[in-house]
């Protein structure tokens, strides 16, 4: 949500007149509520810079990240050239390509009937395969 000055000045100077009203109820001399004033209107334009800066940082940032956006991973070649983590691609290296490209379905929200058709394979054959996986995965998450 935009940071609105003209918004936030008025709920200040509303604030403001009530805090004033109240001193000068309580006998507070003019000089030291208008030195109060100064020091609170300091704040009030440190607090609206900080806001707009935050703002225009998070709309640089949203731009950022839009333009940043990872490539969508197709094959299983494109799977494992997407794995940072060293000791990971280790292990999936390893793994054959049908689990990995069960995996890679998966991951792209197939189905484990679709995925079984696809690749023309039993759904309990990749029950079997993604538990074996998940079995590897686990010794590395340990």
């Amino acid at each position: 949500m935009a940071y609105n000055k003209a918004k936030e000045e008025k709920k200040w100077r509303l604030w403001k007149e009530a805090e004033e009203t109240q001193m000068r109820k309580l006998g507070v001399d003019e000089s030291t509520i208008e030195t109060l004033r100064t020091h609170d209107w300091a704040i009030f334009n440190s607090d609206r810079r900080y806001y707009q800066r935050m703002q225009e940082t998070g709309t640089y940032l949203e731009e950022v990240a839009e333009d940043t956006t990872q490539p969508e991973i197709k094959t299983v070649e494109d799977f494992l050239d997407s794995i940072e983590n060293q000791r990971l691609y280790q292990i999936l290296i390893k793994v054959d390509k049908l689990t990995l490209q069960i995996a890679l379905m998966k991951i792209q929200g197939y189905s484990t009937r679709e995925t079984a058709h696809y690749l023309g394979i039993t759904e309990k054959a990749v029950y079997r395969r993604m538990d074996r996986l998940k079995e590897k995965l686990k010794k590395f998450f340990e």
